[in-house]
């Protein structure tokens, strides 16, 4: 059982959309975490510590669970996301999204799930409506210990 799926979550998540919130982005720092809210306020938020990283959780109200991974200098090196909708890739991966642009636009993509890897950026996305899930990292700031597979 996780904490999105705990009875009486739903006086906190009341409470909880009511707060602006916004996210640091993939290479950004975790104390930029601030400013606006999107257009999809979350509903719950949690961290969990771990001893190679810590791991920023959030679930929109509109169904949307993004992971964001940090550093324990708080450097974020992942992010992955699930969900009915696509959370605001814009967002998430911040100078990175170009890159994720071009590779969607490249000819034969078509609705096919994006796969690019390269040595500075690895971003894996796909699904259909109603189901859209994918994982971006960095794999030069994977902390020792960290691998892809851990990026749930």
């Amino acid at each position: 059982m996780t904490l999105f799926d705990r009875p009486g979550i739903t006086a906190l998540a009341i409470l909880l959309s009511c707060v602006s919130f916004a996210r640091a982005e993939l290479g950004g720092k975790v104390s930029e975490i601030g400013g606006a809210a999107p257009a999809r306020l979350p509903i719950v938020r949690s961290v969990v510590h771990t001893p190679l990283y810590t791991a920023h959780a959030s679930r929109t109200g509109a169904g949307v669970q993004v992971v964001e991974y940090a550093t324990l200098s708080g450097t974020v090196f992942a992010v992955t996301w699930k969900g009915p909708l696509r959370p605001d890739l814009n967002q998430l991966l911040g100078p990175y999204f170009a890159t994720y642009l071009d590779a969607a636009g490249s000819p034969g993509m078509g609705r096919r799930p994006l796969r690019l890897q390269r040595a500075d950026l690895v971003i894996q996305s796909g699904g259909h409506m109603r189901d859209f899930s994918g994982r971006a990292w960095l794999p030069a700031l994977l902390p020792a210990g960290v691998t892809p597979e851990d990026l749930r």
